[in-house]
């Protein structure tokens, strides 16, 4: 591999911009004329709407769901047997459905003035009775969202795997617990925004979106705003993170296209934190049932849960509310072995928020039910963990291995990653450590978890979830420039992920060109080919493979022209170093950028017309997902009198496949522990039985700061792909998955002697303070307060 190919620890390029301020954001766009929107959004969580009055004088300031004429609401359809559909509006109509949904749509020419707007606009609202629990919803009885639905489900999915019913009647340890993981925001750092404008010269709706998926974008916005595709133009600027929240079209971007055609001046719209944690709270709501049956040893014969999704009130375009449920289905066996499984989904409509993806989807959620239950295990055979863990594993000689949900585990060594992160942790000396006690009295565990994460995964995949948006094959052009230089030019969209730095390592692995003369160009719809986007851990895979074959391609072109110019057979012509290498000479690609564009005369009679430039396009052959895994580690010590929870260690070990450069993989890994440490320990946003959320600014809803993130130590494993190009597998979702599970294993080790067990997320001291006291009133008196 080159030094500045893949393999290769190069920083950042679009670092040096961002690092000297230099960031072209959405917030930083001013166009002349540009107006500005401030919403007003529904106090109340379940009402039908009244009357609604326009402050005097706010003529053409104010706009409500019946000025929209012709815009139609976000439709999420799918293909799934049962899927109920709920139409998303732009704009409240008729009914409110969550706090903090839009109702009116407010234009100044400075958000303040257009706040003040908001503030004099009144809505009467008629309360409608509040689903704020998903398994409230579920009862007979319950307020119904949707009306013609008849219930609250929005969808229901069963599998039945081998033969459970036999093994539970045999086997020897049974395992029954009941999991929670509670409602928490994405909270980039930059929250939702965007610019429209029409441009008159190319009669097109031209928006400036913080997104991930320009051209989902653009396909959603056309369906709503009733125009053709070719009319809109989206560009996503530099983008402030997005981990799923901006995989999605949001009604604002609807609303604010549509705005800028109509009074023909640039629009903005920038989130504030508020909007966002009390209309944003929006994902990893899920709650399971868990049956376990293992044998005396702590084998692992067989699984029955029962999962329960909280999707909020409406399906998010286009990967709608039940990917959640789909995904847990597939994914709670995780990297273990098991012989029957057997599991009911249910996807339930609540007066929240709409659930979107967020980093991991799906994968924290079970990835913690299913650890706690192997810790469960463990403990009831009175064996370690860990080798309980190991016991149950798939190992490396089974690969490739095909799970008892059908994912196709393309290789790696799933014991030894266990291994790594057991001796990292020094699980002997965590051991002597609790039987010394610790000077201060505060208790102190040790926790593991290990995971799989599909990513890459293609067309095969998706069609089976049902998804009425389904990727196919990434394509990526590469153009040459007359000196030499190299334009990438692709769909996908990097908000963080390095994919300026890392498609240009891949050119250089191809080409032997030198990054710093390779260009990135992505997130614009007019420039980029088109692609579902950035998301489910596979724009490096995917992106990644066409850039290569389109690099391919143009080595090729390149390669026959220096032929012609050395006189020699093209087989004699290499590619390397960044330049064309022949029998007796070599040439620089300026000097073949200089004949194609400049002299032509030059060229070969033969010469591949399609000169310079060339697209590819890429999908795995068997497009079922490279899978990543990992193991994660960690120590933590518990004041039992105040519940207060410190990590004193934090171990990962993770196998990504060959890392195109390993100090961007070990970025995304830290970044995604930070967050995984928040969903463990600090976020949450409950939601009263009024359905008003409780942690609507950072006085309540708690981040973790780098005063609670652990100095975490990692080591990588590489396991190439046989399924992908470089043996590529993506990680930009592994951090975030098993903090959850790792800590709060550590925190029930920590209050094993109590015998005190937590089961929800967050872990906050309340809730640790609370299973205290149940396990002392279970001493006490027998049974749980």
């Amino acid at each position: 591999m080159a030094d500045n190919g893949i393999g290769a620890r190069l920083t950042r390029k679009e670092d040096d911009r961002y690092l000297r301020g230099r960031g072209n954001f959405v917030a930083d766009i001013k166009l002349a004329g540009m107006k500005e929107v401030a919403f007003v959004r529904s106090w109340v969580a379940h009402a039908t709407i009244g009357a609604i009055q326009k402050p005097p004088g706010a003529a053409g300031s104010v706009f409500v769901a019946g000025d929209l004429k012709g815009v139609k609401p976000i439709r999420t359809t799918s293909k799934l047997t049962g899927y109920k559909i709920s139409d998303y509006p732009i704009l409240a109509l008729g009914e409110v459905r969550f706090a903090g949904e839009p109702v009116a749509m407010c234009v100044a020419d400075t958000r303040a003035e257009a706040e003040d707007i908001a503030r004099e606009v009144s809505i009467d609202y008629q309360d409608l009775g509040v689903v704020s629990d998903m398994l409230e919803g579920l009862k007979p009885g319950a307020p119904l969202l949707h009306e013609h639905w008849g219930d609250n489900v929005v969808l229901e999915t069963f599998i039945d795997a081998g033969a459970l019913d036999a093994i539970a009647a045999q086997a020897p340890i049974v395992i029954e617990r009941e999991f929670r993981m509670n409602r928490q925001a994405t909270v980039p750092m930059e929250g939702k925004g965007l610019v429209a404008f029409w441009d008159s010269r190319m009669d097109q709706l031209t928006v400036y979106s913080s997104t991930q998926v320009p051209s989902l974008v653009r396909t959603g916005l056309a369906e709503c705003l009733g125009l053709e595709q070719r009319r809109i133009r989206v560009i996503a600027p530099d983008v402030g993170g997005g981990f799923g929240f901006k995989g999605v079209l949001h009604p604002e971007e609807v609303a604010v296209g549509w705005l800028a055609m109509q009074i023909g001046r640039p629009v903005r719209w920038i989130e504030d934190r508020y909007e966002h944690l009390r209309a944003g709270a929006n994902a990893r709501e899920h709650h399971y049932k868990i049956t376990a049956y293992a044998d005396n040893r702590g084998k692992l014969l067989g699984l029955n849960a029962d999962i329960t999704i909280d999707a909020g009130a409406y399906s998010s375009y286009p990967f709608t509310s039940c990917l959640e449920a789909t995904m847990a289905a597939g994914n709670l066996p995780g990297p273990y072995t098991v012989r029957a499984y057997r599991a009911h989904t249910r996807t339930v409509a609540t007066n929240k928020p709409p659930l979107v993806p967020y980093r991991g989807v799906a994968r924290p959620g079970v990835c913690f039910a299913m650890e706690l239950t192997i810790d469960a295990i463990a403990h009831a055979v009175g064996r370690e963990p860990y080798e309980v863990r190991l016991d149950n594993l798939v190992g490396p000689a089974a690969m490739p291995y095909t799970s008892v949900t059908n994912k196709y585990f393309d290789g790696g060594d799933y014991p030894e990653s266990l291994r790594r992160a057991a001796h990292l942790i020094d699980v002997p000396a965590v051991r002597e450590r609790q039987r010394r006690g610790e000077p201060d009295g505060r208790l102190v565990g040790v926790g593991f978890a290990t995971f799989t994460e599909q990513t890459a995964h293609g067309t095969t995949v998706f069609a089976t979830w049902g998804m009425s948006v389904v990727p196919g094959y990434e394509q990526a052009t590469v153009r040459l420039a007359p000196d030499g230089g190299l334009e990438i030019r692709v769909g996908v969209q990097s908000h963080g992920q390095g994919l300026e730095t890392t498609l240009a390592q891949i050119a250089n692995e191809v080409l032997g060109i030198d990054p710093a003369r390779v260009s990135v160009i992505h997130g614009d719809t007019s420039l980029a080919p088109y692609s579902t986007g950035t998301y489910a851990s596979r724009s490096i895979v995917m992106a990644g493979g066409a850039v290569a074959r389109a690099c391919r391609v143009l080595a090729e072109r390149m390669r026959k022209i220096a032929a012609h110019l050395f006189r020699c057979r093209i087989d004699e012509v290499s590619v390397r170093e960044g330049k064309l290498w022949g029998p007796y000479a070599t040439i620089d690609f300026a000097e073949a950028g200089r004949v194609w564009y400049l002299n032509p005369e030059e060229l070969p009679p033969d010469v591949d017309v399609g000169g310079l430039e060339a697209t590819a396009g890429y999908r795995p052959e068997q497009d079922s997902g490279a899978f990543s895994y990992s193991t994660h580690a960690a120590i933590v010590a518990i004041d039992p009198e105040l519940g207060a929870v410190e990590i004193l260690d934090y171990a990962i070990v993770e196998d990504c496949g060959t890392m195109v450069n390993p100090m961007i993989v070990e970025g995304q890994i830290y970044g995604g522990a930070a967050q995984g440490i928040g969903t463990a320990l600090y976020e949450e946003i409950p939601f009263d039985v009024s359905g008003q959320p409780l942690a609507v600014t950072f006085a309540d809803y708690l981040l973790p700061t780098a005063v609670e993130v652990p100095r975490i130590r990692l080591e990588h494993m590489q396991t190439p792909s046989p399924l992908t190009e470089f043996g590529l597998k993506g990680i930009g979702e592994s951090g975030a998955i098993a903090p959850p599970a790792a800590i709060t294993n550590a925190i029930n080790d920590a209050l094993r002697p109590l015998g005190a067990e937590v089961c929800e997320t967050p872990a906050t001291p309340r809730r640790i303070l609370a299973a205290i006291q149940r396990a002392r009133s279970i001493r006490q008196t027998g049974t749980s307060p």
